[in-house]
């Protein structure tokens, strides 16, 4: 890896950074098999269901895509609906409050690969951002202990506040290289899930590289990935 091509690396978090993406995946199932569990003839949702559907999209979208792959319409709601409310806002909200509560139960600890790699790209002075469509990218870096290296944070609060599309989209990915003032041809984005990589793809950044959590090398190779590794000490600054 020769990392003196680029000046900006752009990380997304869940799945790249901290294993929390693990429990968005027990918080996504908890919340989904209790709601299908009311619903006459539904298969149980499973991790399958979270790689095509749900996996790095904002948390709205990934309700929406996987109660239509079910022929499920609810309305829509608002962003301050109830979480007990069966409404798209309403089931988003109640899947956050659970995720919410296992991270201030058990913390976090980031992976050790990307600790490592974060901590020699800051000391080799490349500017470092996290990209997440996570309301709670910050929140959860700082129990990870890890936000003193991103001065930049392109979240879905932030996203929200500028209506910036959500990944596969490129333009959370772009905002954050313009807030480090980096040409995406200069920057370098990391991801695990198969739209963050699609996002990088269709940004035209300078090296996409893909993080097989799960989701297979085959899978982000095909959505854009240059580089597939299963861990980012394997791909360790130089």
């Amino acid at each position: 890896m020769e990392w003196g091509a680029y000046t900006a690396v752009l990380f997304d978090l869940d799945g790249v950074l901290t294993p929390t993406a693990e429990v968005h995946m027990k918080a996504w199932s908890e919340m989904f098999n209790g709601y299908l569990a009311g619903l006459p003839g539904q298969e149980p949702y499973g991790d399958a269901d979270y790689f095509a559907y749900v996996d790095g999209k904002p948390r709205y979208d990934g309700v929406r895509d996987f109660l239509a792959s079910r022929g499920i319409l609810l309305p829509e709601g608002a962003p301050d609906d109830d979480p007990g409310l069966e409404t798209v806002c309403g089931l988003g909200n109640r899947k956050n409050a659970t995720f919410t509560h296992i991270v201030a139960r058990d913390g976090v600890t980031p992976y050790a690969g990307s600790v490592a790699l974060v901590e020699q790209l800051a000391a080799d002075g490349h500017r470092l951002a996290v990209v997440s469509s996570s309301r709670n990218a910050r929140p959860v870096l700082e129990a990870a202990g890890l936000a003193g290296h991103f001065p930049v944070v392109v979240d879905g609060v932030l996203a929200k506040a500028e209506g910036l599309a959500g990944k596969p989209a490129p333009d959370t990915f772009l905002r954050a290289a313009q807030l480090l003032g980096a040409p995406p041809a200069q920057a370098v984005v990391v991801e695990d899930a198969i739209s963050g990589v699609a996002a990088g793809a269709a940004g035209g950044f300078g090296l996409v590289i893909g993080v097989d959590r799960g989701v297979g090398a085959e899978a982000l190779r095909i959505a854009g990935a240059h580089v597939v590794v299963s861990d980012l000490a394997e791909v360790a600054a130089r």
